[in-house]
C-alpha cells in the first residue's frame, strides 16, 4: 500500500475538469507537506511529494477553478488513496479556530463542577453500582482532584457487587486518563501494558501502563463490569472500552462506538483558506496488535443505546446466578452420574471453566454443555436452554398388569405380539412395546404357544421394531434367550444403575418355555427413525451379539436411561444419564442411534429381507472357496491353513451376519484374511467383470521409442561432490532393459559409473517387473565371487530358486567399495522393495527416508468360485540369503528415517560429513 497510494491519490486529480488557473500546484503541493509531517501513518506516504511534484512538472495536473469543488476532490482523493475517512480537505474563508480550555489551568472550584457535571452515581438494586462518566479526565486533572474522586467515586464503587459502567454520553476526555481508570479495575502487579500512542508531529512514542498505586479502594479483578456504549461514544471512552473488553475484564453492552481517534488536528494549507483535518496520532493495542479507531469497538451484546440498561442488568442477574448454576449442577452430576469415576475430573472442569464471556442463560447452556462433552465425552449427559417447564414422563403402571383370568391373557398376548408366517417361509413377529420380566414371565405359557410355537420351523425371523419406542430392558435377556441355543449359556449384557448403586448381569436363561428358535438360522430386525429407547438396545445387541442382521433406518437415539433436572430459577436443564448399559464385549454404549446393517427406508425393509437372506445362503460356498484359493495358492501354506479355518469359524459364530452385499462383503473378508494372516498384500474385491491381469508381456520398443524411454523413466543429475544422483519410478522387465541397454548405458549408466558415491532415489517407484534385479544389483558387486542376493520359493510351481548376481553385464561396474545410497518413501513397493532390501541385506547400500509399503515380489488374482469377488494372493516367498529367514511384509526400515521430501538432503549431508571425516583422518 505504501508506494501505490500516491499514484491514485494523482489519478484522482488528473481525471477533474480543467479550468484555467495557477494556485492549485501550490495547494497540492502544500497539502502534501502537511501530511507528510502530521501524518500519523507517515509509511503509506512514500514517494507521494515527488510524485506529485513530477505531476506538476509534467503539465498535466488539471485545474479547478471551484474552491468547494476542489476541496471535494481533494477530499475524495487523499481518503480513496489512503483509505482513511478522517483525512477531509474544507474550504471555510471565514474559519476562526477555537482552542478548548486547558482543564488543569481551571480553577479549582471550577474542575470541581465540571467533573460533577460529568459523573453520575448511583447503587441500584442487588447492590449493583452504576457509574455514568461523560468526560474522561486526563492525569493533571485528576491529580488535583484525587481527594475528591476517591471519597465521591471510587470509594463508593468499591463496595458494590458489580458495576455498570456507562460511557455513552463520553464524546470527549484525555487519553491520558486511560490508565487510571483502567487501574482501578486490575490488580496493582503485574503492570498492564495497555496503549502505544505514536505522535507524528513529534515524531514520538508513548506507553499507557497500568499504575502500580491509585487513590482510593480498587475494584478489583472479580466482580462483573458492563461497560455500557453507544454511537456517540468516542475517543478515550473507546480506549477505556476496547482494553477492559480485551483484557477479558468486562463485558461491552450497547452500539458500535464511533471509531474516533487519539488525535486530531485541523491544519491550514500554506496560505489559502483551504483547511485539512489529519490524524496526527495513533493508538496500537499491546494486547490485540490492532485499535479502536475508525472501526470502533464492537459489543459484546448488540443492543440499541437506549435498552442497555435494562439489557445489563439482566446480564449481571445470569452471572450472579452461575456460581449457583455451577453448584447445582455439580451437585446432580455427583449424585446421579452412572460413569462414577469420571465424576471428580467433571467437577474440577466446571468449578475451574471461566465463564466470564458468558451473555445470557442460553449462551451459558452452551457453554456448559461443550465443556461436560470434552471432559465426559458421554453425549448422553446434557445442558440445555428450555423456556418451558421439563416435563418429566414416568412410565404408566397400568402397562405392568397382567390379568390373571387366562382368556384375558390370550387377548394380551394377542394386543402385544402381532405374528405372521410369510411367504417362502418366513416368520414375522412384531411388538411395539418391551414389557417388564415380571409380566412377561406371568405371559410365557401363553406366548410360547401363541408366538414361538408357530415361528420354530420357519426358515428364518423378521422382527418388526419399526414401532417400538421402547419399555422395560428386563425383557431383553427372556427374547433374546429363544434366539440362542440352550445347551450353553450366554452373557447378554450388564446394567449398571447408579441410583441403587447395583451392577446386574443378565445372561440367557436355563429354562424357557416355548420352542427355541436357536441360534443357526437368520434373523432379521427392522429399525425406523421411530425405533426408540429399549427397542434401540435390542437392535444394538442383534449386532453385539452377531445374531442377527438389522435392516431399516437409523433409530432415534432415544435412550431411557438418564433423569432430567431443572436447575433451580433458571430456565436450564440437565439430562444426566444414572445407568450404564454394557453390552456382551464389556463396551459401555452410549446410545446415539442404532445404524443398521442395511440401510433403507423403513417402509421398504421387509421387501430387502429376502434379498439379503438370499445372500447370506450363500455365505458359506464363499469362505470355502476362499480358503480353498488360499491353500492351492497362497506362498505359505500353513498359514493358509490357518486363515482358511478361521474364515469358517467367524462365519459359523454369526460375524459375517452384518454383511448384506458383495461390497461389505469384501471389505470384511479382506479385513479378516490379513488380520488373520498378518500379510497386509492378501485382499478381496468386487468386480463385475474379469479384472485384467496386473502385468501383461513387456513390450519390446522400438529403436525409435528407445529414446524416449530413457527419457521418461531415468532421470540422472551430478551433484557437488562428484556424486551421482540416479531415479527411476518403474522397475522395467529385463527384455526390455536388454534390448535398449546399450543406449542406457551410454545415456544414463555411463555418466554417473565414475562418481565417489550414488544416489539411487526410489521414493516414487511403486513396482513392476521383479526380472531385472539381479542385473541392477549385479553393478554395485564385484564379478568375482557371484552373490547369493536372495532365494525366491513360488508356491504355484512349489519350485525354489536362489537368485545371484551376474557373471557378466554390459558396461563397466560400479562396484562394491564406493557408497551406496537409497532413497524411499512410503510409496515404495513391489519389485523397488525388493531390490531396496537386497542392497540392505547385502549391506551394499544405506537407506534412507520413510518405512516402504511392504508390497508383494508377485499375487495372483483368483475368483472366488462363480461369484463376482476376486481374491489377490501373493504367491511368492522371499528367503534372506544372509539369515535364511523369510522377509517381513512390513516394509523396510531405513538406517536413517526422514520424511520422504527430506531424504536427499539428508544423503547430501552424511555424503559430505563421511568426507569430511577421511578428509580429517588423512
Amino acid at each position: 500500500m505504501a508506494q501505490h497510494t500516491p499514484a491514485l491519490l494523482l489519478m484522482l486529480l488528473l481525471c477533474t475538469p480543467s479550468a484555467n488557473s495557477s494556485f492549485q500546484p501550490a495547494l497540492v503541493l502544500e497539502m502534501a507537506k502537511i501530511l507528510l509531517e502530521n501524518y500519523c501513518f507517515p509509511e503509506n506516504l512514500i514517494g507521494m511529494q515527488e510524485a506529485i511534484q513530477q505531476a506538476i512538472n509534467s503539465g498535466e495536473i488539471l485545474q479547478i477553478s471551484d474552491r468547494k469543488t476542489l476541496a471535494a476532490v481533494l477530499t475524495a482523493g487523499v481518503q480513496g488513496a489512503l483509505n482513511d475517512p478522517r483525512l477531509t480537505v474544507s474550504y471555510e474563508p471565514n474559519f476562526v479556530p477555537v482552542m478548548p480550555p486547558m482543564l488543569p489551568s481551571l480553577p479549582i472550584e471550577q474542575l470541581i463542577r465540571l467533573v460533577r457535571n460529568s459523573v453520575k452515581l448511583d447503587i441500584l438494586e442487588n447492590n449493583v453500582g452504576y457509574l455514568r462518566i461523560d468526560r474522561i479526565i486526563g492525569e493533571e486533572t485528576t491529580a488535583k482532584l484525587g481527594s475528591l474522586l476517591r471519597d465521591n467515586v471510587w470509594d463508593k464503587v468499591a463496595h458494590t457487587s458489580s458495576l455498570i459502567f456507562d460511557l455513552r454520553y463520553n464524546t470527549a476526555g484525555h487519553l491520558s486518563g486511560v490508565p487510571f481508570i483502567i487501574s482501578y479495575f486490575s490488580d496493582p502487579e503485574p503492570l498492564i501494558h495497555i496503549d502505544t500512542v505514536y505522535d507524528r508531529p513529534s515524531n514520538t512514542t508513548r506507553e499507557l501502563w497500568t499504575m502500580p498505586s491509585i487513590k482510593g479502594a480498587s475494584y478489583g479483578k472479580k466482580k462483573d463490569v458492563i461497560i455500557l456504549t453507544s454511537k456517540r461514544t468516542m475517543g478515550a471512552a473507546e480506549a477505556v472500552a476496547y482494553t477492559l473488553k480485551n483484557l477479558k475484564r468486562a463485558s461491552i453492552v450497547g452500539e458500535r462506538t464511533a471509531g474516533g481517534s487519539v488525535k486530531v488536528q485541523k491544519i491550514r494549507i500554506g496560505g489559502s483558506d483551504f483547511y485539512i483535518t489529519v490524524p496526527v496520532a495513533r493508538s496500537v493495542s499491546p494486547i490485540t496488535g490492532q485499535s479502536w479507531e475508525v472501526s470502533g469497538v464492537s459489543p459484546t451484546v448488540n443492543v440499541v443505546a437506549k435498552e442497555a440498561v435494562t439489557k445489563a442488568k439482566s446480564l449481571l442477574a445470569v452471572r450472579r446466578a452461575i456460581p449457583k448454576v455451577v453448584k447445582s449442577i455439580c451437585d446432580i452430576i455427583e449424585r446421579l452420574y452412572a460413569f462414577a469415576d469420571r465424576v471428580p475430573a467433571l467437577l474440577q472442569h466446571l468449578q475451574s471453566t471461566d465463564l466470564f464471556s458468558v451473555v445470557s442463560e442460553e449462551d451459558l447452556a452452551v457453554r456448559l454443555n461443550q465443556e461436560l462433552q470434552t471432559v465426559s465425552e458421554d453425549p448422553r449427559l446434557i445442558i440445555k436452554y428450555i423456556q418451558d417447564n421439563v416435563a418429566t414422563v414416568e412410565e404408566d403402571s397400568e402397562l405392568y398388569k397382567v390379568p390373571d383370568d387366562p382368556e384375558l391373557l390370550k387377548a394380551l398376548v394377542d394386543t402385544t405380539f402381532k405374528v405372521k408366517i410369510l411367504p417362502r417361509n418366513t416368520g414375522y413377529l412384531r411388538f411395539d412395546k418391551f414389557v417388564q420380566s415380571s409380566a412377561l414371565t406371568k405371559m410365557e405359557e401363553v406366548m410360547a404357544k401363541k408366538v414361538w410355537e408357530p415361528l420354530k420351523d420357519t426358515n428364518n425371523l423378521i422382527i418388526d421394531l419399526r414401532y417400538n419406542t421402547g419399555g422395560c430392558s428386563t425383557s431383553l435377556a427372556l427374547i433374546l434367550s429363544y434366539l440362542q441355543d440352550i445347551s450353553q449359556k450366554h452373557h447378554f449384557f450388564t446394567i449398571y444403575d447408579r441410583i441403587q448403586n447395583t451392577t446386574t448381569a443378565y445372561d440367557s436363561l436355563p429354562q424357557i418355555t416355548g420352542p427355541t428358535y436357536g441360534s443357526k438360522r437368520g434373523v432379521y430386525v427392522l429399525t425406523s427413525y421411530y425405533t426408540a429407547s429399549v427397542g434401540e438396545e435390542f437392535a444394538y445387541l442383534i449386532q453385539s451379539l452377531h445374531r442377527g442382521t438389522v435392516i431399516g433406518e437409523i433409530t432415534s437415539g432415544t435412550l431411557m436411561q438418564s433423569k432430567t433436572f431443572q436447575i433451580q430459577w433458571t430456565d436450564l436443564a440437565i439430562t444426566v444419564p444414572f445407568i450404564n448399559f454394557i453390552d456382551n464385549n464389556g463396551e459401555c454404549w452410549l446410545g446415539g442411534g442404532v445404524v443398521p446393517d442395511a440401510i433403507v427406508l423403513a417402509e421398504e425393509a421387509v421387501e430387502h429381507v429376502n434379498e439379503i437372506a438370499d445372500f447370506h445362503q450363500g455365505l458359506r460356498s464363499v469362505m470355502e472357496g476362499t480358503g480353498a484359493l488360499l491353500e492351492k495358492h497362497y506362498a505359505i501354506h500353513e498359514v493358509a491353513l490357518k486363515v482358511s479355518k478361521v474364515l469358517l469359524s467367524k462365519w459359523a459364530e454369526g460375524l459375517y451376519r452384518s454383511v448384506v452385499d458383495f461390497e461389505s462383503l469384501a471389505s470384511q473378508l479382506t479385513a479378516d484374511l490379513q488380520e488373520a494372516s498378518g500379510d497386509h498384500r492378501l485382499h478381496v474385491f468386487h468386480c463385475d467383470i474379469e479384472p485384467e491381469p496386473l502385468h501383461d508381456v513387456a513390450k519390446i520398443p522400438t529403436a525409435e521409442e528407445v529414446g524416449y524411454i530413457i527419457d521418461a523413466l531415468f532421470k540422472i543429475e551430478l551433484l557437488p561432490g562428484n556424486v551421482g544422483y540416479l531415479r527411476f519410478d518403474m522397475m522395467a522387465d529385463i527384455k526390455v532393459l536388454k534390448a535398449i541397454g546399450p543406449q542406457l548405458i551410454k545415456l544414463v549408466w555411463s555418466k554417473i559409473v565414475n562418481t565417489d558415491a550414488v544416489i539411487i532415489d526410489m521414493r516414487y517407484n511403486t513396482g513392476g517387473y521383479s526380472t531385472a534385479i539381479p542385473l541392477l544389483c549385479t553393478y554395485f558387486f564385484d564379478a568375482e565371487p557371484l552373490r547369493h542376493l536372495y532365494t525366491v520359493f513360488d508356491r504355484t510351481t512349489t519350485t525354489m530358486t536362489e537368485v545371484m548376481t551376474l557373471p557378466q553385464v554390459g558396461g563397466q561396474r560400479y562396484g562394491s567399495t564406493k557408497d551406496v545410497y537409497i532413497l524411499t518413501s512410503h510409496m515404495t513397493g513391489s519389485a523397488a522393495e525388493v531390490f531396496t532390501r537386497t542392497m540392505k541385506d547385502q549391506n551394499r547400500a544405506t537407506i534412507i527416508g520413510e518405512p516402504t509399503i511392504g508390497g508383494s515380489l508377485s499375487s495372483g488374482t483368483y475368483q472366488i468360485g462363480d461369484s463376482v469377488l476376486y481374491a489377490s494372493i501373493p504367491n511368492q516367498v522371499v528367503f534372506s540369503a544372509i539369515t535364511g529367514k523369510v522377509w517381513s511384509v512390513s516394509g523396510i526400515e531405513p538406517h536413517v528415517i526422514a520424511q520422504a521430501s527430506d531424504a536427499l538432503h539428508v544423503a547430501q549431508r552424511l555424503i559430505a560429513a563421511k568426507l569430511m571425516k577421511r578428509e580429517q583422518e588423512k
